[in-house]
Order: structure tokens, then C-alpha cells, then sequence
């Protein structure tokens, strides 16, 4: 992520997005919920579905509990701030297992935000984060269909391929370790 200007960023941070609107990027707080609670009421079914890879007409607690209480040796959660209301617009998260240097990305974005390069400054400082850490790779299990999921994985260096254990997803990889290549252009 060379010549990046948020590879090297130190949160909380306000970033301006393709539109112009601003947002702050931070940690998660526990004082989170009620705005993890609303920005999950937001999203459409099938955003629900493309990040949980299930029907979800509501949070369950225990994924509320753990998105806010993020374990920091084994865990990153951000958020995307906006507003005077403090509206979360999206989150990205990794984890991982006790003992292991490959850590797990997701990355959830309100629908009305697509497509403004939120997923994109998320991820960017979510990899930094990982790297910092000493996780030596990130990966995520897309669902094939998630295009724009996939491209901007693409962009970000990240290499694709299939799941042996489920057709329906991939596996998009990214080698934390050694020089940081400057992501693909897009």
C-alpha cells in the first residue's frame, strides 16, 4: 500500500469520500450497539444476506456482543461515522484464532454508501492494522456473486480463488508480509 495515505493512519480519522461527505473512522466502542443495532436495520435483505451468508431479519445478541467487544489480541473492529446523528455507515472487522498469523476480514457498508470508496478506506486501514500486528495473511469468504466484493479485493492486492468446500464462495487471500505492494489502480 505504498504512497497511501491511509496505510499509515492513526484513528480516529476523518476521511473524505468520492462524493465529498466526510466520515470518521475508529475503533468500535461497546456504546456502539444502538448505533450497530440501526445501521443493521438499514441494510436491504440481500446486503444482509451477501455479508452474513444467511437470512437475517434481525442481530442476533451474541453477534451484537461480539461486534462490540471486539477481544484486541485476536480481533480489529471499525466503524464508519457520520454526521452530527453519529450514524455507523459501515464497519470492517478480522479476527483471529488463538495462536494463528492468518487473521479474517469482513466488511459491511450501508446500501445508500456503495460505491463511494468507504469499503475501500476500511480495508486499507483494517490491512495496516493486520500488518502492524504481525498477521502474515488476511482473507475473507465472498460469496461469488459479490462482484463488487471480489473487484475491489482485486484492487487491493488480494488474490482470488475458489472454495473447495463450498462453490457458492471464494476465498480472496492477501500476503501481509514483506514489502507492501501499491494496490492495483481502481
Amino acid at each position: 500500500m505504498q504512497d497511501n495515505p491511509l496505510s499509515e493512519i492513526s484513528l480516529p480519522a476523518r476521511v473524505a469520500l468520492r462524493d465529498g461527505r466526510q466520515v470518521v473512522l475508529r475503533k468500535i466502542r461497546e456504546e456502539d450497539k444502538a448505533g450497530v443495532l440501526a445501521a443493521f436495520d438499514r441494510l436491504s435483505a440481500d446486503s444482509r444476506y451477501t455479508r452474513f451468508m444467511a437470512s437475517l431479519r434481525e442481530l442476533p445478541e451474541a453477534m451484537l456482543e461480539s461486534a462490540t467487544h471486539p477481544a484486541p489480541e485476536l480481533e480489529c473492529a471499525l466503524v464508519a461515522i457520520y454526521g452530527d446523528a453519529q450514524s455507523i455507515v459501515g464497519g470492517a472487522r478480522y479476527a483471529a484464532a488463538p495462536g494463528s498469523d492468518v487473521c479474517e476480514f469482513a466488511v459491511t457498508i450501508d446500501d445508500e454508501w456503495h460505491g463511494l470508496g468507504l469499503a475501500r478506506c476500511l480495508m486499507q486501514v483494517l490491512i495496516a492494522a493486520a500488518r502492524a500486528r504481525g498477521y502474515r495473511t488476511m482473507e475473507g469468504y465472498v460469496l461469488a456473486s459479490n462482484t463488487g466484493m471480489r473487484g475491489l479485493a482485486r484492487r487491493l492486492g488480494f488474490v482470488d480463488t475458489a472454495c473447495h468446500e463450498d462453490a457458492t464462495l471464494r476465498v480472496v487471500s492477501l500476503g501481509l508480509t514483506g514489502a507492501a505492494g501499491a494496490p492495483a489502480p481502481g
